[in-house]
């Protein structure tokens, strides 16, 4: 891989041990010759004499030949909604809890001259675009149709947008529609399948539906989604993206989902699968599933 030059650093300040992490990894980056790019909010945490701030984000990420997120796995996210656009390649360093998207852990920051040295490959992730009240919006995890706080179940009607063939319907407390790399988030934890990261399919995950025979299907990335959702009641309705952005639904609101034509590239730094990831991440000591 071509070498790089240049490393925007996006930290979470709000996550424990962010902050030391990051000055360790501007302070190996600039040893390394890399100019690095930071917002001028962070400039009186930061001086090492290799960074430029810029008082843009956006163009900060234009300028940058790669972005370096530490925090959780929700920051990598939120990077990745503004970068993927930019076509800017993703690498993070994990202080949140399971960083399972992120390739570093705080003790392996050595790794970083890897980069310097082009010794990295890019691994490209879909992401979905979900389109509502006329406005677009990207996700690299998910896209949930949910209630609100009172316990009614929602009503949720799914069909192909294409011929408006219907699917199904389900009363439930919400509906999960991910990518493959959030098949392991929020998905997962409503009995959704795992689904390599690589791959390019979209996954509709139903939570708490009621009804004996509701399973998770799983369709063609060329599909689009037409949802629709109400409630009988005063609960309101939401969708919410990535777990950041929400907006309230009406019943005659349609959201459509598909696969974007934009994708979210992650630096890849270390030779191991997706399968040691995901038992070493989910599983007591890395044992077998």
């Amino acid at each position: 891989m071509s070498k790089i030059k240049s490393i925007a650093v996006m930290p979470n300040l709000t996550k424990k041990g962010a902050y030391e992490t990051s000055v360790r990894a501007v302070k190996i980056l600039s040893e390394l010759d890399m100019q690095i790019l930071m917002e001028c909010s962070l400039s009186r945490l930061y001086t090492d004499e290799n960074i430029i701030f810029f008082g843009s984000e956006y163009t900060m990420l234009k300028s940058c030949d790669m972005v370096l997120t530490i925090g959780g796995d929700g920051t990598i996210i939120h990077a990745a909604r503004k970068s993927a656009p930019l076509d800017k390649p993703l690498l993070g360093i994990n202080t949140g809890r399971l960083g399972f998207v992120a390739e570093l852990e705080p003790n392996e920051l050595d790794m970083l001259q890897r980069i310097a040295e082009g010794n990295y490959s890019v691994e490209k992730r879909m992401m979905l675009k979900v389109t509502c009240k006329n406005n677009e919006f990207y996700a690299m995890n998910d896209a949930v149709i949910s209630r609100g706080s009172l316990s009614r179940l929602i009503d949720i009607d799914v069909s192909l947008a294409e011929d408006r063939g219907y699917i199904c319907s389900y009363r439930a407390d919400g509906l999960i529609v991910s990518t493959p790399t959030g098949s392991s988030a929020y998905s997962l934890a409503a009995g959704g399948p795992v689904v390599e990261p690589t791959m390019k399919c979209i996954v509709m995950t139903p939570v708490c539906s009621h009804s004996l025979f509701a399973r998770p299907v799983v369709f063609s990335h060329k599909s689009q989604l037409a949802v629709s959702a109400s409630c009988d009641d005063n609960t309101q309705v939401y969708l919410t993206l990535d777990g950041a952005k929400t907006l309230t639904i009406a019943r005659s609101d349609m959201i459509y989902i598909t696969s974007s034509k934009i994708e979210t590239k992650l630096i890849k730094l270390k030779d191991k699968s997706f399968y040691k990831v995901l038992n070493d991440k989910f599983t007591e000591k890395g044992r077998q599933l």
